[in-house]
């Protein structure tokens, strides 16, 4: 057998180490003399790479479309809410766990539009505060039906005190449909909980890559899956990739700056207000009604700049009159109730530009500070 020189061996020793991917070679040749020297540079392929911290994620389940199922994957209307657990939720979206840490809760199971309570709402909003609460908590996703979406993020926009993200989402198809909306929702909602980018904004609310504030945004259609918007003042962002791009901030008070805080809010501390709305050839009917079912706040949403009709202002009057705090707002989905004279002359609190539903809440729970019309009316302005 022929022999090999040096030079031979050690380049065959070089190639087989490098086959391995243990080393790479470095060489030079100065001559018979100095024989090639081979300089091992350990290199791993098997190192594992350093695991990136996830933000660590509650989600806390109460229900709606987002949980629902049909009897077929057409069924998109007259399908059964709140069928589906949070952890099947999750199953559905397996790279969710690639970007949070992820614990569960199911607080309720109802359809929002038949079935929400003050008592669901404060019982949710305990235990958002309560997790927020905990330091190992990055943020809180609330999975919810849309029917009444707006106004359980609006209370928790009023009363959880944390900078923490606090993201409420649903969705508009179930999830057997063709086309489901809810696992990309719930996969951007959890992105946009754990992102430093939502700290601080208050209560948002993501559907179809939107992200808009609790207090302005509003379902808008029926059916369509694009159903969370504000025309007037638009979204405070949109989520792309997973990732979370805010234009626009929301500036009235919520959160960390609201005098309303859960901590101190129990179901019997909520009042019972009504709203009242107006149409043509109205009357006190339904206003002397609501008085009679001890209501102690009343929304008025009336037609165009918050108009009363002639035979309904007697009533509203008379309930003033009898404690009751009237608060002057329009049926009209977009624009603002301007003042008004009417407003000083017999008392009325004006809504500003927040819809019957948002301003029932927010007179709730103003209630439990006062029955003083003018220092409602500052709330409103603030909030």
């Amino acid at each position: 057998m022929k022999k090999l020189t040096t030079k031979k061996k050690v380049a065959l020793t070089s190639l087989a180490l490098m086959s391995t991917g243990i080393i790479t070679i470095s060489s030079s040749y100065t001559g018979a003399s100095h024989p090639v020297e081979a300089k091992q540079i350990t290199t791993s392929h098997t190192t594992n790479p350093v695991e990136k911290k996830l933000p660590n994620i509650k989600i806390l389940a109460t229900g709606g479309t987002i949980a629902g199922t049909g009897s077929n994957s057409t069924q998109t209307t007259g399908y059964q809410a709140g069928v589906l657990t949070p952890n099947q939720l999750i199953e559905a979206v397996p790279t969710i766990k690639d970007i949070a840490n992820i614990s569960t809760e199911q607080i309720s199971r109802i359809d929002s539009g038949t079935s929400n309570t003050n008592a669901i709402m404060v019982k949710l909003a305990k235990e958002v505060q309560k997790e927020l609460d905990d330091p190992k908590c990055d943020g809180v996703v609330i999975t919810h039906g849309t029917d009444t979406m707006e106004e359980t993020a609006y209370f928790l926009n009023l009363t959880v005190h944390s900078d923490k993200p606090i993201v409420v989402v649903g969705s508009m198809r179930p999830s057997t449909s063709i086309s489901a909306d809810g696992p990309l929702n719930l996969y951007n909602a959890v992105a946009l909980a754990g992102s430093k980018e939502a700290r601080g904004k208050g209560v948002l609310i993501t559907l179809n890559d939107k992200i808009g504030s609790a207090r302005d945004t509003f379902k808008t259609n029926t059916t369509d899956v694009d159903a969370f918007n504000n025309p007037e003042l638009g979204s405070l962002g949109i989520i792309q990739g997973g990732n979370p791009y805010f234009y626009n901030l929301p500036i009235k008070k919520h959160t960390t700056d609201s005098e309303f805080d859960i901590r101190k809010i129990t179901e019997d501390n909520l009042h019972r207000v009504d709203i009242v709305y107006s149409h043509a050839n109205d009357d006190r009917v339904i206003v002397d009604a609501t008085v009679a079912a001890g209501a102690k706040g009343i929304i008025h949403a009336g037609t165009g700049n918050g108009s009363i009709h002639e035979k309904t202002l007697p009533g509203l009057q008379d309930a003033v009159k009898n404690g009751v705090v009237v608060v002057r707002d329009t049926r009209v989905p977009v624009g603002m109730v301007t003042h008004e004279q009417t407003d000083v002359d017999n008392h009325f609190v004006n809504s500003g530009n927040i819809n019957p539903q948002k301003a029932r809440i927010l007179l709730m729970l103003a209630l439990t500070k006062t029955e003083d019309s003018n220092k409602i009316q500052e709330y409103f302005n603030e909030y």
